[in-house]
């Protein structure tokens, strides 16, 4: 008799147990009902809390999780410990993959944020004088994307390839230095270097109104559109279709042109 009580509750575990992961694929297949995104702080972060009221209409819940880097939202991705993350342009997602070994698609472009020059010193990029000191961001996409803004001024010339580095600088007249660091800390480093060359989320975080306070920016039909990225396999799912509906809605696209007056652009 003991036996066969101990079989019965033995077969009522594994019941139990399976029932648990059954209803466990459930929740994270079709029937999802919570998208967990990650973003930088501004402008990302303040377009998803727009667009939380928009996803509840779809009947999911939004949750958003701040970063201050670009490395970690794409590896959380990865993981699998978020859904989708929203803070890059699409070069340097395709280079984040080759380099990192992830597996990460963009599924919708949502705004241009066009990258700036600022300066305390200086009133135009021209003015700077000998062995002035630029600083850029250190990774390849946006370091490639702000040596080619400097150029743009004549300031540098560049070898005529996509993705450029300081090594592929073949005039520089004035001998400026250029200095690679962590795009957070661009903003910062305006209180000693001559130039700076500053992506606008940052540089709103760091203070700074891109439309009044760069000396100049690219202009507006940029190819580096912020995406939706998510991890490669789930672009159809249908909380990413839903997620891609409201990103690219009338009621953000409004937003962003009431909110930040040009100094970010809808790409859509």
């Amino acid at each position: 008799m003991k036996k066969i009580i101990a079989g019965v509750l033995s077969a009522v575990m594994v019941l139990n147990f399976t029932g648990c992961i059954g209803n466990s694929k459930a929740a994270t297949g079709n029937k999802k009902k919570v998208i967990n995104i990650g973003a930088t702080p501004s402008p990302h972060a303040e377009i998803l809390e727009v667009v939380k009221p928009l996803l509840e209409k779809e009947g999911y819940e939004l949750k958003v999780k701040v970063f201050s880097d670009y490395k970690l939202p794409n590896r959380a991705v990865e993981s699998g410990e978020l859904d989708a993350n929203y803070f890059q342009h699409v070069p340097y997602l395709e280079e984040f993959n080759k380099t990192e070994g992830t597996h990460l698609a963009w599924t919708v472009k949502v705004h241009v944020e066009p990258m700036g020059i600022y300066s305390k010193k200086y009133k135009k990029v021209t003015d700077i004088g000998d062995k002035a000191v630029v600083t850029v961001p250190n990774d390849p996409t946006n370091g490639s994307r702000a040596l080619k803004l400097l150029a743009s001024t004549g300031v540098i010339k560049l070898n005529d390839k996509e993705l450029v580095s300081k090594l592929d600088i073949i005039e520089n007249k004035k001998n400026i230095k250029i200095v690679e660091m962590d795009a957070p800390q661009l903003p910062r480093s305006l209180e000693d270097a001559d130039l700076s060359i500053i992506n606008t989320n940052y540089a709103f975080q760091g203070g700074l109104t891109p439309v009044k306070d760069a000396l100049i920016t690219e202009p507006k039909d940029s190819p580096y559109a912020n995406v939706i990225a998510v991890k490669k396999g789930n672009e159809n799912t249908e909380w990413a279709k839903a997620l891609n509906k409201v990103m690219t809605s009338q009621e953000v696209k409004k937003f962003i042109e009431d909110k930040y007056k040009g100094a970010i652009v809808p790409s859509f």
